[in-house]
């Protein structure tokens, strides 16, 4: 196959994705505040949770974990969400993707599907603990991705406060 070039994956990557703002990132004390704030809020959910669900079934209703989960829900919203829509429990109110994961093609496609929907998307770094970090948050070992659903709880109303959306 003469005359043939080969392709460069890297420059397609960087020409597919969306430009990320230094602003979306969060690492170091700025990441710590967010995950600190974020437990206390599923903490405070929690407790003022009348149903006595076991932890991790509870969980699972207010957070979509893994880039499976998340990319489930995000595919199931309607394009361009609008307000009115923002209580719906299938909806999600703000997307968490580590940023260092390796092979960056796993995440890759989180935030064209997340910006589409209309739902915000943090990045976290922190040195390739990112993962191990978000894990915590959510009682696992590890988590590439999650995502908050809007079911208008404490932690939905705390988010709502840090990331207010565009209507």
């Amino acid at each position: 196959m003469r005359g043939v070039t080969p392709i460069n994956p890297q420059k397609k990557i960087e020409a597919d994705s969306n430009p990320v703002k230094e602003s979306d990132y969060y690492e170091g004390e700025r990441l710590t505040h967010l995950l600190d704030l974020i437990q206390r809020g599923i903490e405070t959910s929690k407790l003022s949770n009348v149903n006595s669900l076991p932890e991790k079934i509870w969980l699972k209703k207010q957070i979509a974990i893994g880039i499976n989960e998340v990319t489930r829900v995000l595919e199931r919203m309607n394009p361009n969400n609008t307000s009115d829509q923002q209580q719906n429990p299938k909806q999600l109110q703000v997307v968490i993707v580590v940023a260092d994961c390796k092979p960056r093609m796993l995440t890759k496609h989180i935030p064209n599907l997340a910006a589409s929907r209309n739902v915000p998307v943090l990045y976290v770094r922190d040195n390739k603990r990112a993962s191990l970090r978000l894990g915590e948050l959510v009682k696992l070992k590890t988590a590439l991705a999650i995502g908050i659903k809007a079911r208008g709880n404490d932690l939905n109303l705390l988010l709502q406060q840090i990331f207010p959306r565009d209507s």
